[in-house]
């Protein structure tokens, strides 16, 4: 079995705190054949718990995720956990032309952000969130 530690991203202070200098909220075991069979390494994955409706359609609010803090890279495009200006974000990432990153909320609700290259010291891909663990409605 593996230990996941979950965190909630709403509780945590922020300003570029690594999740380890975070409260872990509850620890949950996985079988490791299991997350291997994912193509996760136990040791880089962490669980996040989701607040507000910005993903609503992928993730709801209360949801857990499971991120693999080994993919900090938005390739092949997907929903990552970020830090953006100090906050941790979970948004999908798209890359667009001349190497800037568009930051799209699933609700429709929410506009698309751009990061422009120039401002990509801002922002850092803290891990792609893999696998949900929500409610069934």
């Amino acid at each position: 079995m593996s230990e996941v530690k979950m965190y909630d991203i709403e509780a945590a202070a922020g300003d570029g705190r690594s999740l380890e200098q975070e409260e872990v909220e509850s620890t949950l075991y996985f079988p490791t054949e299991q997350l291997a069979a994912q193509g996760l390494d136990p040791a880089q994955v962490v669980g996040i718990k989701v607040r507000g409706d910005s993903m609503d359609g992928t993730l709801a609010d209360g949801d857990w995720v499971l991120v693999d803090r080994s993919r900090r890279e938005p390739k092949p495009e997907g929903v990552f956990l970020l830090l953006v200006h100090g906050e941790r974000r979970i948004k999908r990432v798209q890359r667009v032309a001349g190497g800037a990153w568009l930051l799209i909320s699933d609700n429709e609700h929410y506009q698309p952000e751009m990061i422009k290259p120039e401002d990509m010291k801002d922002v850092e891909i803290l891990g792609r969130c893999e696998i949900r663990i929500g409610r069934v409605n």
